[in-house]
């Protein structure tokens, strides 16, 4: 479901003018009676909530000049910053200037860039936190037009600017040039079947017939080859260097380092390398995933560096580079590693291996635990990673989206490197076509690692399962037929399998035919149908028939793991209670609309007192909470609420505009198992974070 934020700006408007107004009086009582903390804290609480629902919003312009005033009003409210009537003025003409932002807002005019001279004289009252504006430095001297000694000269481009709609037509059209090129070939087959039947049915040859089926099979071979060729030239016209992924990777990794309290630098190399764009739009969330994850999971705090020996500064290099067909790109980190021993446990904790089990997984099978959907290993969620969702995103935009392939490469102590295979585009690929159960199905090439005939006696029993040897490897054996429910065809003599794998995970599935194996385009699924998880798209044959490409890691998955997901449907099947605490009534009815569209039931409290009275009164299964509140703040009421039996287990979410290290431990230190800044709101990441809690 899509949000609808436009619907919320009156009510919006309407908050934040009763704010203002509270701000108004505020200043005036300041006045007055400067040393008023009652006065102090209700202006600062009004600040805060219009700084939450201006972020949450996306009203820029508005959250940074109630997030300055928010600032100065803090260090007002802790008595590092003296009121002065100069002051007062400066915070006046910041809510001022906020009530202009929110008139435009309410006349759906385009909100423009704050005050830039107002902003400067709120940073600097922050920055010396004296109360007394500091006098305005003189800026440097800009040049006047038409001055300099640069020399401008004419260069000649070696390429022109087509716009990527038209260039997507052409891929477009060229798709299904192939597709139609597809029947031509049936037609081939067709004239020479006629040509079999006829020279049997009168004992003799027609030279006509067969000079006509030779020369269309020849038009047809000549065709195809021109075909791929301008198939080819027009792919390349979409192709885009990864440094438009890959440049922004820097400054994102220091960043992310620095707000946790790290030092990161990053290296960067292999970005001229060329991918669809395809392929380049959908591989941003999977290398900020990655990214978050070495960051925050591999690369250690600076002391614990220094005591293992290591320099302060953490090392991430990000490298892109071909090989064969495919584009192989590596983002390694030199942290610790991965904490197998912290996996292990969380894995267990969670339910999805038990004891048993876990202690008789390879090492190789306890990584692959971290692309399970909610899993992670951090003590509480916050906006850099603990959500549990980052490493399932990889895995499903790389091997079930993007038809590629990952791996991960552990060095205990040296740190961790995860290998992605892509192919160069998603327009063509090579497919294998089999019969089984009496239909036709798709698997990519590089999902397939043999193509085998045995005498059935070579089939074996181990562990309760068939099995065949390859290469000195037990490989289980599956029917295609029997895993997806079909009916099982007459049974031949020889075992036909197609081995397909998954890093270093394969499965041997025994099918009827063998049909064809050439490039074909393949067709996205249509919306209403990506619920389905083992199919990655449809291809057309030369008889028009659809046929559905399955997807060779989820086929693994489903044969290794057959009752998998029983747990996850008795969840979702039951209507989950979930406590919403805010005292901004437009955060309260946007974070309602989102969890009762996922069929959630929302119970709202104003504030934290509120919020502790209901949970008392009732039962919930999760509750989510702001922080800034009259009455009871959000922390406190987390602590008491951790201090009932019944909510010792109970996920609690904190949803706020606080986004300071500090405000994150705090909510650590009270029980709080999620942080979400309001600033960085997204319904989806709230419902994925609510789905990890609940398990």
């Amino acid at each position: 479901m899509a949000l609808d934020i436009k619907r919320f700006t009156a009510r919006f408007v309407k908050e934040a003018r009763d704010h203002l107004a509270r701000l108004e009086t505020g200043l005036l009582a300041l006045q007055h009676d400067p040393l008023n903390q009652d006065v102090v804290n209700s202006i600062f609480r009004s600040a805060h909530t219009i700084k939450g629902s201006s972020r949450m919003m996306k009203f820029g312009p508005i959250s940074e000049l109630a997030h300055q005033l928010e600032d100065i009003l803090s260090a007002l409210r802790e008595g590092c910053l003296p009121y002065s009537q100069t002051l007062g003025q400066l915070l006046q003409r910041a809510v001022d200037a906020i009530a202009g932002l929110v008139d435009r807002v309410a006349d759906d005019d385009e909100l423009g860039p704050p005050d830039e001279s107002l902003c400067a004289d709120l940073a600097r009252v922050q920055a010396s936190q004296t109360g007394v504006l500091a006098e305005a430095t003189a800026s440097e001297p800009v040049l006047a037009p038409g001055t300099g000694s640069t020399e401008i000269k004419l260069k000649s481009a070696d390429s022109v600017r087509v716009s990527l709609s038209k260039l997507d037509e052409l891929v477009k059209l060229m798709g299904e040039v192939v597709s139609s090129h597809a029947r031509l070939r049936q037609r081939a087959s067709d004239i020479r079947l006629i040509e079999r039947e006829l020279a049997t049915s009168r004992n003799g040859r027609h030279a006509h017939l067969t000079d006509f089926s030779r020369d269309l099979k020849n038009d047809v071979l000549a065709q195809e080859a021109l075909m791929e060729e301008l198939h080819g030239k027009a792919l390349i016209l979409r192709m885009l260097p990864l440094v438009i992924v890959f440049d922004a990777v820097p400054r994102m990794a220091r960043d992310l380092a620095r707000s946790i309290g790290k030092e990161v630098e990053c290296v960067v190399s292999g970005s001229d390398i060329e991918l669809d764009r395809q392929l380049i739009d959908r591989l941003g969330d999977p290398i900020v995933h990655l990214l978050r994850n070495a960051v925050d999971h591999g690369i250690e705090a600076p002391d614990v560096r220094e005591k293992a020996g290591k320099p302060r500064v953490g090392r991430i290099s990000l490298t892109a580079r071909q090989d064969a067909g495919s584009v192989i790109i590596e983002v390694q980190d030199d942290g610790a590693g991965l904490a197998l021993d912290a996996i292990r446990d969380k894995a267990v904790k969670k339910g999805l291996v038990s004891a048993e089990q876990m202690a008789g997984l390879t090492e190789a099978e306890v990584i692959d635990l971290i692309f399970q959907p909610g899993f992670s290993t951090s003590p509480i969620i916050t906006d850099v990673s603990g959500r549990g969702v980052g490493m399932d995103v990889v895995k499903r935009c790389v091997v079930d989206e993007l038809q590629g392939a990952i791996q991960v490469e552990n060095r205990p102590g040296l740190g961790t490197t995860f290998t992605l295979r892509l192919p160069r585009s998603l327009a063509v690929m090579r497919m294998l076509l089999v019969a089984a159960g009496g239909q036709t199905f798709g698997f990519t090439a590089p999902h397939v690692s043999h193509l085998l005939r045995l005498p059935a006696e070579q089939q074996l029993e181990v562990a309760e399962r068939h099995a065949v040897i390859i290469h000195n490897e037990f490989v289980p054996v599956v029917s295609l037929a029997e895993i997806l429910s079909l009916p099982a065809q007459p049974a031949s003599t020889d075992l036909l399998l197609v081995v397909v794998q998954n890093n270093s995970e394969k499965l041997a599935l025994r099918v009827d035919d063998l049909i064809d194996e050439r490039n074909m385009v393949i067709k996205q699924l249509p919306v209403h149908l990506n619920y389905l998880p083992l199919v990655a798209g449809m291809v057309m044959t030369g008889k028009n028939k659809l046929v559905s490409v399955l997807q060779a890691p989820a086929l693994i998955n489903l044969a290794r793991n057959s009752n998998a997901g029983g747990k996850q449907v008795a969840v979702a099947a039951r209507q989950v209670r979930v406590l919403v605490v805010d005292d901004s009534l437009n955060t309260r009815e946007i974070e309602k609309d989102v969890l009762e569209a996922h069929g959630y039931h929302v119970t709202l409290a104003e504030d934290g007192l509120d919020g502790l009275t209901k949970a008392r009164n009732g039962e919930f299964d999760a509750v989510l909470s702001d922080v800034e509140m009259p009455n009871m703040d959000g922390f406190t009421m987390t602590a008491a609420l951790r201090e009932d039996e019944r909510y010792r287990d109970v996920p609690i979410i904190i949803i706020t505009s606080r986004q300071k290290e500090e405000d994150q431990r705090r909510g650590i230190q009270v029980g709080a198992d999620a942080y979400i800044v309001k600033g960085d709101f997204d319904q989806s990441r709230l419902i994925d974070t609510l789905k990890s809690l609940l398990g």
